[in-house]
């Protein structure tokens, strides 16, 4: 077979209220934040795809009733969940939205997946084979992977349960990097694929790579479609693949429904014989479904934490802090090229604006819950999430941040300072962002506007349709003003700054700093990992000093998931491929 080579594409740059009332301000009501920051870019409502890590402080079921009970795993049984929107469309190539990712790993496979184990924080686990059985390198330039054989796609019309080859991973990768893929960029570094056999790839890289599999395993990256999708059906409207579930029925603002794929190359799982996810967009609506014991798990807004574990008596308690960000971005060059955030003073006075602590209480109900003895997060995110830890994160409260750590710290009037530097006192502007990932995110995004009042600044807040507005054109830099958004959780730590400041066009702000650009070089090929944390942390100074982005508190915070006390097998994975890495491994003991 031909080699298959990725198409290029690049993209040129160019009145004070007091801070109780700023986050009384905030929306009341129920919020519903757990399952978006379990997520990063995601739904409000943790689905069993998105299961988190270990038993909370004064749960009312501990680790052990989690995946190690002595009771035999019991098979059927349909998975109850819920979903808070519908996907703009199914085709894994057609969009970047997460609703689409998430949906598409229940059906398509990845060559590799997240090493999903019990017990074990998602954020620290590397990859794993996935329908690959293995990859091998001398260089870390040149890679060899070798599909595993006899694995089955779904046993549907036009593809009919016939075997996984090569040709149909290329045709997959062809759709990724075509000029009209939103994910093209993800992936500059591969510079050719060619099939050797029916079950060997080769892999061309432009350098040694730290990350290959990491890249492999991501769900925004390589989702395997059969070729029969090239004609013989609508990909935007259907789904056939080879991973753990088939989809049965999708009815827009309605339902998906999913069964087991009986022919699946892990036998003998997946364990249930379904999953039924309703689409229900208010999280009261979902609370209420789930103390009903209508849904299986749950998402639970930090306000409602201590609640329903006092009422709701058996249920299992699951936290963790997710890889989740989420930042303040500006209207690129292109698009208003006299703007004031032109000026990084500008910029960093959005910053210095931002009550991170109190902005991660009003979302996850922070102090409230470390008041009654649950171990909650405080960390600030930074260009990259909290949840990455030591490992990549640099704290900006650290003394290691240096100087640029100031622009995170709260001081109001130095902002104000900053914009009278500017000229930008009272500038009008129009601030935007979405509604679909929940209560908690609007909380913290009525918020962050409040902020920015609060310092001078006259935002003029748009909330915009998610499918039709804000993920077409916003969410990829054409908007006018200032906008607020969750980041995907990529779970490769480089794949941040490829987005951020790359030729991605969900580089939202279009930003092109050659000095980060420089360090994204270096520490994209560097495989030792001590000199490549410093090129990582290096970024997030830069970006500090300038802040072209502004990371916020959403994806911050510690989020909680409920589950009803027959549910086990429960597994902690990251990003949006639960439903192969976490999923599988559920089962009912009913």
């Amino acid at each position: 077979m031909a080699a298959r080579y990725p198409r290029r594409s690049s993209t040129t740059l160019g009145g004070r209220a007091s801070r109780r009332a700023l986050i009384r301000g905030a929306g009341v009501g129920a919020a519903g934040v757990v399952g978006a920051a379990l997520l990063g870019c995601g739904a409000d409502d943790a689905e069993p795809d998105q299961t988190t890590a270990s038993a909370t402080e004064g749960s009312s079921a501990g680790a052990a009733s989690e995946s190690g009970t002595a009771s035999p795993i019991k098979m059927g049984g349909i998975y109850r969940g819920t979903r808070n929107g519908d996907p703009p469309t199914l085709d894994p190539y057609g969009n970047l939205s997460f609703e689409t990712k998430s949906h598409g790993a229940y059906v398509h496979s990845r060559l590799y997946k997240i090493a999903a184990r019990p017990d074990v924080n998602p954020n620290a686990v590397p990859p794993e084979p996935d329908v690959a059985e293995g990859a091998e390198t001398e260089d870390g330039q040149t890679w060899v992977v070798r599909l595993k054989q006899g694995v089955k796609f779904h046993n549907v019309d036009p593809v009919n349960g016939r075997e996984l080859t090569t040709e149909d991973v290329l045709f997959s990768w062809d759709r990724l990097v075509a000029p009209e893929s939103p994910g093209a960029t993800l992936v500059p570094h591969v510079t050719g694929v060619e099939a050797v056999d029916s079950y060997t790839l080769r892999f061309e890289l432009d350098a040694p790579s730290a990350s290959f599999l990491d890249l492999l395993s991501d769900t925004n990256v390589l989702l395997i479609m059969p070729t029969e999708s090239d004609g013989g059906y609508d990909p935007l409207q259907r789904m056939i693949g080879t991973g753990p579930w088939i989809l049965e029925e999708y009815e827009p603002s309605v339902r998906f429904r999913y069964s087991r794929h009986p022919e699946f190359y892990m036998e003998g799982q997946p364990y249930l014989d379904g999953v039924d996810l309703a689409i229900v967009p208010e999280y009261a609506n979902r609370l209420a479904q789930f103390q009903a014991h209508n849904t299986h798990g749950f998402g639970v807004s930090g306000d409602d934490v201590l609640t329903l574990r006092d009422q709701h008596e058996g249920a299992q308690w699951f936290s963790l802090q997710p890889i989740g960000q989420s930042q303040v971005f500006f209207s690129p060059a292109d698009m208003d090229p006299d703007a004031p955030w032109r000026d990084d003073r500008f910029r960093r006075a959005i910053s210095m604006g931002l009550d991170r602590d109190a902005l991660t209480d009003v979302a996850y109900n922070s102090n409230a819950l470390r008041d009654a003895g649950f171990d909650v997060a405080g960390t600030w995110n930074n260009i990259v999430p909290a949840g990455f830890g030591d490992r990549w994160w640099l704290d900006p409260q650290s003394e290691a941040h240096g100087p640029t750590g100031a622009n995170f710290s709260y001081n109001p009037d130095e902002a104000r300072a900053l914009l009278d530097a500017v000229g930008a006192g009272g500038l009008t502007f129009k601030y935007q962002y979405t509604d679909r990932y929940g209560a908690g995110w609007m909380k913290m995004a009525e918020a962050t506007g409040n902020f920015m009042s609060e310092i001078g600044l006259n935002p003029e807040t748009e909330v915009q349709d998610y499918s039709a507005v804000f993920i077409t054109q916003t969410f990829r830099g054409n908007f006018h003003g200032v906008a607020f958004n969750p980041q995907t959780p990529f779970p490769e730590v480089g794949a941040f700054f490829s987005r951020y400041f790359g030729e991605d066009p969900a580089n939202s702000g279009r930003i092109s700093d050659p000095e980060i650009s420089d360090l994204d070089m270096k520490q994209s090929r560097e495989l030792d990992e001590d000199t490549r944390r410093q090129y990582i942390h290096d970024i997030q100074r830069r970006n500090a000093e300038m802040m072209w982005y502004v990371p916020n508190q959403y994806g911050a915070g510690t989020s909680f998931t409920a589950y009803q006390p027959e549910v086990r097998g429960i597994v902690q994975t990251r990003g949006y491929g639960g439903a192969t890495e976490s999923l599988v491994h559920t089962w009912l003991d009913v």
